[in-house]
């Protein structure tokens, strides 16, 4: 019996006669063969060296006539080489600023396929479908924003990919996931695995995931295949720059109420073989909250003490001397709290945008600070990536996480080369003899 393979809700159905392969298995119910449509380059090779012949019906017409003016650079042609020289799968790192969009749209050109091109946010989505409506002479469709429009070429969210895969999954031969460290995430895995897309590329400036997750990215989209840092960049792609830790002590009475919440907080640990080095001890410790009083007062307690440590009054008044200092320069704020992004927007008449503010606010907050209407904004993590933030050179840190990740993307955010060849400075606000210390030195 001839063998043929086609799309079905996130599968490749297979009728015929096939070679025992792992990723194949029998469907009773129709009396046919299936693989996941991840599998789907797989299954075409394996059959192929077994001497199977074949009909493939999985992929509609993919194909697609585009040209770009973009010339590349060096150091980006390389990374489009590695990838193509990779079986066209794999995945990019390269700083924030240093262009992978541009190699996203590269790859599209080079293999004249339907492509769709998966983002986190909104406002990546409407970035890509400008970029490519600019640079290519066709209609750009849409999943996500209040639209749900398929074309050759598609922007989609993660979130509107994870609903559609199943169904359109056989309508692209090239799948970029813009930073596809996301695509390691529990849910948005199945959309990797749903699409029979055989070209798979990742683009991100931070590939590692904490959790180990980036090892599930590897299998689902393939390997780390180009790697550049931002100090190989900077100076000539990218501004040059500089980090300053500056450290800062708490009031008495800051001290008193942080070292009274980490001793309750310890002393809960002491007693319950717990090590909070270990994230899976952290989870522990959260669940134990949900019926332990003792465990909830302990996590209660060290949230208060991070609260004390993050939102220093020391720091307000760093803050206060670097925007002086720093008078004609763009600067942006990050910290990890909501509450001191409104208070020092109060403070210092700062723009503020945190996850509560709406699109469009937020893309008149950037338009202005674009244009030089403003030339400082205070934010917490939202700007720390997928979003297009105008050029600043100064980034300040007040607060935030342990992860390499988020201080990377927020070293970005102040990466791009300005018109006078400028050095970018970030500085990082650390209160001196507080879990923070060791927090600042874990993210670098």
């Amino acid at each position: 019996m001839a063998v043929t393979l086609a799309f079905e809700d996130g599968t490749v159905r297979i009728e015929g006669s096939v070679p025992d392969l792992p990723f194949v298995e029998p469907d009773p119910r129709s009396k046919t063969a299936r693989a996941p449509a991840v599998r789907y380059a797989a299954l075409r090779e394996a059959l192929d060296e077994c001497g199977v012949t074949f009909d493939d019906r999985v992929l509609a017409d993919p194909s697609i006539d585009v040209r770009s003016a973009y010339e590349l650079r060096e150091y980006q042609q390389e990374a489009l080489d590695a990838w193509r020289a990779n079986d066209d799968r794999g995945c990019l790192e390269l700083p924030t600023g240093s262009g992978k969009t541009v190699i996203g749209l590269a790859a599209i050109e080079a293999l004249d396929t339907a492509a769709l091109v998966v983002v986190p946010t909104i406002d990546l989505l409407e970035q890509w479908r400008r970029e490519c409506e600019t640079e290519f002479d066709v209609e750009v469709g849409q999943l996500g924003g209040g639209e749900q429009r398929v074309e050759a070429l598609t922007i989609a969210t993660y979130d509107s990919a994870y609903l559609r895969a199943d169904d359109i999954g056989d309508r692209f031969g090239l799948v970029i996931f813009d930073e596809v460290h996301h695509l390691g995430g529990e849910g948005y895995r199945e959309i990797a695995r749903l699409l029979a897309v055989p070209a798979r590329l990742g683009l991100t400036a931070t590939f590692e995931r904490p959790d180990g997750a980036h090892e599930i990215v590897e299998d689902l989209c393939g390997p780390l295949v180009y790697r550049i840092a931002p100090d190989d960049l900077a100076g000539e792609h990218l501004a040059a720059y500089d980090i300053k830790r500056l450290a800062v002590e708490l009031t008495d009475e800051e001290r008193a109420a942080y070292d009274d919440h980490r001793e309750t907080f310890t002393n809960y640990l002491a007693t319950s073989n717990l090590d909070m080095r270990s994230g899976s001890d952290y989870r522990k410790l959260v669940m134990r909250s949900g019926n332990d009083p003792q465990a909830r007062e302990a996590l209660l307690a060290n949230q208060r003490a991070r609260e004390v440590m993050m939102n220093a009054d020391a720091k307000v008044a760093t803050l206060a001397d670097l925007l002086d200092h720093h008078r004609e320069d763009r600067v942006i704020v990050f910290t990890a709290h909501n509450d001191l992004v409104y208070r020092l927007s109060e403070r210092f008449l700062l723009p503020a945008i945190t996850h509560q503010t709406g699109a469009a606010e937020r893309r008149e907050i950037l338009a202005k600070f674009r244009e030089g209407t403003y030339s400082r904004v205070v934010a917490a993590n939202v700007l720390d990536e997928g979003v297009d933030v105008p050029a600043a050179n100064v980034a300040v840190v007040l607060s935030g996480s342990g992860s390499t990740r988020e201080f990377t993307q927020r070293l970005g955010r102040i990466l791009r080369p300005t018109e006078d060849g400028g050095r970018a400075l970030l500085y990082e606000v650390v209160t001196e003899e507080t879990a923070e210390e060791r927090v600042a030195e874990r993210r670098r």
